[in-house]
């Protein structure tokens, strides 16, 4: 399928890309050609036991900064969070930030740079363009090929009393040096490998076909499927393949480059409220919803779907493929969800801001829709 050149595009590059097996070894010479010296090191507890936290603050020591690490946090991130990394780092006259782990590592250092540099609350923040002074220059290190926030201007934060999920972007919160080390993948544990690389799948997908594609978001998507759905199933069956997790985390990148330009569409819309909900992992929740946005989607944009596998069913199958490969998929009802649910997570759904991307137009009746095709 030929690229559409007549969408307009603005691209910038914010992120220098460092990718190979063993890249992350240069952390400390990275770090000082910057000009850091005082860093925060916001890593999920994972990395501890991992060791790459000790790795990551002896490197930097050795390049001469002084390091802190903060490691309080959870998976899916939520502005107390974030609020408690922030009076973590208050004190400590911090210049830069390095983010260590998954995509929530990422997303909380990018949300602590927000309200350390500029104050308030990450409410504040949500949307776009909305920090007045910039962001401390960050080096972000993903550990699981998911999420691809380490090719973002966005972090995206929970709600610490509601549980919806906030997208708060700059360009500043755009990392200055991203490090893609597949060999950092190989202690992800297998249910974090799959949902993680679900996640980056779904991101090739619906970037591929949202109502703001263009040649450029086109071009990253469909690497991002390529190296994706090449490898997801080869990773999942031989951990150890560092080419497949190569490809995982390389694509993942990709994927996340594709968002930056085209956003998403109704399958992330309708995830964050399961997540909320009924805490949901973000990645099980969308390998239930994806086939389902697949076919609901394919009245507009079924020779896009086709593009990547066939035709919109054949992509649809092969998505319910990956996620029994994968462990993931089945219904909602079996994660909890009840008829007697859906109004109020459609109209939940109808408030993100992913929607109003989607091809087809998806409100509060699309949502019902597809919650109850996929209950």
């Amino acid at each position: 399928m030929p690229f559409d050149s007549t969408a307009s595009f603005d691209f910038q590059a914010r992120t220098r890309v460092i990718s190979g097996g063993g890249a992350s070894s240069r952390l400390g010479t990275l770090a000082r050609e910057l000009g850091l010296r005082r860093t925060l090191v916001v890593a999920d507890p994972g990395m501890i036991a991992a060791g790459y936290l000790a790795q990551a603050t002896t490197a930097l020591e050795a390049a001469g900064l002084t390091t802190s690490a903060f490691t309080d946090f959870g998976e899916n991130p939520d502005s107390a969070m974030v609020e408690a990394g922030r009076r973590f780092a208050a004190p400590l006259a911090i210049d830069s930030i390095v983010g260590l782990g998954g995509g929530s590592s990422l997303d909380c250092a990018k949300g602590i740079n927000f309200l350390l540099t500029n104050g308030g609350a990450m409410a504040d923040y949500e949307g776009y363009g909305k920090a007045s002074i910039p962001l401390l220059p960050m080096i972000a290190i993903p550990t699981t090929a998911g999420t691809g926030s380490e090719a973002q201007s966005y972090a995206v934060i929970s709600d610490a009393a509601t549980h919806m999920k906030m997208a708060c972007g700059d360009p500043s919160a755009a990392p200055r040096i991203a490090i893609l080390d597949p060999d950092l993948t190989l202690s992800a544990p297998p249910r974090v490998t799959a949902m993680a690389g679900y996640d980056a799948i779904a991101h090739a997908v619906e970037t591929w076909v949202t109502a703001r594609r263009n040649a450029l978001s086109d071009a990253y998507a469909r690497a991002a499927w390529e190296l994706l759905g090449g490898a997801f199933e080869r990773v999942l069956g031989h951990p150890a393949d560092i080419g497949a997790r190569s490809d995982m985390l390389t694509g993942a990148h990709f994927a996340g480059m594709a968002i930056e330009q085209s956003m998403l569409g109704a399958a992330h819309a309708c995830s964050n409220p399961l997540t909320a909900r009924y805490g949901m992992a973000h990645g099980l929740a969308l390998s239930i919803l994806l086939p389902h946005v697949v076919r609901w989607n394919a009245a507009v944009v079924a020779d896009r779907y086709a593009a990547l596998h066939g035709s919109a069913d054949a992509l649809a199958a092969l998505l319910e493929r990956f996620a029994l490969a994968g462990g993931l998929g089945g219904n909602l009802r079996a994660h909890g969800a009840q008829e007697a649910d859906l109004p109020e997570l459609s109209a939940l759904a109808a408030q993100q801001w992913t929607g109003a991307f989607n091809p087809r137009p998806f409100d509060a009746a699309a949502a019902l829709e597809l919650y109850r095709s996929a209950l």
